[in-house]
This record gives structure tokens, sequence and C-alpha cells, in this order.
């Protein structure tokens, strides 16, 4: 299945090269001169995966438009642009640019880069039992319906995730999280109720979080 790309570029003849060159590689580009134009599509389709972003834009700058395609939602963008100074560089990468391309460049870099940053950001969202998790932005969806957890209950989640059908004591629960290490038993046991109670997991009957007399816990999937 080929991937879906938005390209924001106001040379014509700059985007038409891009768009064949991707098609080469198994990419669909859907291109934009305007920043209006893009914002609008951008915010009515949920097919776009990653964005190629021009910065020398008619009626607005490249960063304010970066600013306003990340309010809309958080996907990978790499900066395409003829100004390649550091200070924009710098300045872009400040902003959240996941890569700063400076013109002129050989269209195989940015497919590489392209392909890099996708494979980087599906590592990060992994999906076990009815959960899809987005360790990036730390968001946890269980069949559709978002789960909204503390920083602590995250961090205590995803140790389980990863230590999925093994035990794990209270102590090493503790030592996977950013909580001060003189906490007490109760406060972990306390946050894996809350836990439990947001993923709807009956605390007399589990089913995925299964207390383990006298030590600890265990994610079973």
């Amino acid at each position: 299945m080929n991937k879906s790309v938005l390209l924001i570029e106001d040379d014509l003849q700059m985007q038409e090269f891009i768009i064949e060159y991707l098609k080469d590689y198994n990419f669909d580009c859907t291109a934009f001169v305007h920043p209006k134009d893009a914002l609008e599509s951008f915010k009515n389709s949920n097919d776009y995966e990653i964005i190629i972003l021009d910065l020398m834009l008619p009626d607005m700058d490249g960063f304010d438009l970066f600013k306003k395609l990340k309010q809309i939602k958080d996907i990978p963008i790499i900066i395409s642009s003829a100004r390649g100074d550091i200070g924009n560089k710098i300045h872009g990468f400040e902003l959240g640019a996941d890569d700063y391309l400076a013109k002129p460049y050989e269209p195989r870099e940015l497919v590489l880069r392209i392909e890099h940053i996708l494979k980087k950001n599906i590592s990060n969202k992994i999906k076990i039992c009815n959960f899809e998790i987005d360790k990036d932005n730390r968001t946890v969806v269980l069949d559709d319906f978002p789960i909204e957890f503390t920083k602590i209950e995250f961090e205590i989640f995803m140790f389980l995730i990863n230590n999925l059908n093994k035990i794990s004591s209270r102590e090493q629960i503790l030592n996977a999280t950013s909580l001060d290490e003189n906490t007490k038993n109760r406060t972990i046991d306390m946050h894996i109720s809350n836990i439990r109670h947001k993923i709807g997991d009956d605390s007399k009957n589990p089913i995925y979080i299964k207390s383990v007399w006298g030590i600890g816990y265990k994610f079973v999937g």
C-alpha cells in the first residue's frame, strides 16, 4: 500500500519533479502551492503520513504554516527549503521538524529520509491485545477509545506491556518510573488500581493486569 505524502511547494517545476520521483518509490503525493489550501486538505484528511514543507510560500511564512499544521495533527514534517543557513535550520528543529533538507539536494536523499522517518515512526507505534500505543506521543487507545493516563500511569503501563506475561515486582515497577525511590508499595498498588479502572479491568477478575500474591503484577496478553 502506497504511503500518502502532503507536499507544500510553490515552485511548480520542483513540485512536479518530486511528485513523479516519489511515485517510483510507492508514495502518493498530494501537492499545494498555497498554505490555506494545504491546511484545508490536512484538516479534512487522515491519510497523510508525512509532510514536505517549503518555507518560502505565498501569503504565509513556512514556519508559521509549520506551527498551524502541528496544531491540527502531529505527523512528521521534513522542511525542504533554499533557506539553508544554520539559523533557519536551528529554528526548524526547535519547532519540531523531523528533518531539514537545504535545496538543492538529490531526490534520492529525500526518499531515504522519508523512509527512515516513517520506519522510525512505525517502530514507536505498537498494537498489543486491543491496545494501540504511540510511545512518542504517549497515547493509548483501547477499542478506538482513547485512554487518558497520567505520566506515572503511562510509565507503569508501558513497563508491564514491555514485560508481557512476566511477573514484575513492585520494586521493579517502581524503578521503571520517575517516582521517588522511597515511594511505598501501596502507591504502586494505587496507580495499578487507577490503570485498571481506566482500561475497564475488574480488579476482582482482571483480564489484562493480574495480581501475583506477595510479588507484584503481570500484564497478560
